[in-house]
């Protein structure tokens, strides 16, 4: 895709889903490292097994390394520029063991390195020892989510669908969002294994239950280019 039209539709629909851009050797390196994390605080675990990671640029470092390639930055600097930086970092895993569905919903929650009081943001929340907190509208609008897939994400292991557009409208009322969906078709988003899916944090979205579990594991990285106002910190986590 042409960097103008790539822009365009960011702009325009809120997302942009890319062909595989990593390979099998380096996604073995990326599960390898992922398996290597310590349980703790950052780790969230069921029946043994860890289907989320937050605080994931410190639990595997070397993700510091990989996000900094010329093909991944490509994909965020059109949109952000050249000082756009991963203000936070998640892994992901759905499995026979964690297989839960999200209802529609915009990313609205940042982190942060400390809480400071601060007008227009709130509530407030901590996860894993990490100042979360939601902030004006004006600031997510200028973020951008690359989720790079470790697996083939298809319609039966809970690939997300989307509401084309909805990220234009600002932040969004629970009846907003049901209006919305009335009179927009929501659109599937498969991912093939080392693809991406490239979007606005106020895309509206959701994601079903796997209907045959086994991995679904992807990194979610945010990025943001602009710092924040009243002595506000990002947390890189």
């Amino acid at each position: 895709m042409q960097q103008a039209s790539y822009v365009d539709k960011i702009t325009q629909d809120g997302f942009v889903i890319v062909p595989p851009i990593i390979y099998n050797c380096t996604i073995n390196d990326i599960i390898n490292a992922l398996n290597k994390v310590r349980l703790g605080d950052v780790t969230r675990v069921r029946r043994g097994q860890v289907y989320a990671i937050r605080n994931l640029l410190n639990a595997v470092p070397f993700l510091k390394t990989l996000m900094q390639q010329a093909n991944l930055r490509a994909l965020i600097e059109p949109i952000l520029g050249k000082e756009a930086k991963i203000v936070r970092a998640i892994f992901f895993d759905k499995t026979s063991e964690a297989n839960w569905k999200v209802t529609w919903h915009q990313d609205i929650t940042i982190a942060v390195a400390k809480r400071r009081n601060v007008a227009g943001f709130g509530p407030w929340s901590e996860k894993a020892g990490i100042v979360h907190v939601q902030p004006p509208a004006f600031i997510l609008e200028k973020m951008l989510t690359l989720r790079l897939h470790l697996d083939d994400c298809t319609a039966e292991n809970g690939a997300l669908s989307v509401i084309p557009g909805s990220h234009r409208r600002g932040r969004l009322r629970h009846e907003q969002m049901q209006a919305l969906r009335q009179i927009t078709p929501p659109v599937l988003c498969p991912v093939s294994k080392g693809g991406a899916m490239i979007m606005r944090p106020l895309l509206l979205h959701a994601s079903s239950a796997s209907l045959k579990p086994s991995h679904r594991r992807i990194l979610h990285f945010e990025y943001a280019a602009t710092s924040l106002p009243g002595g506000l910190e990002w947390c890189v986590s």
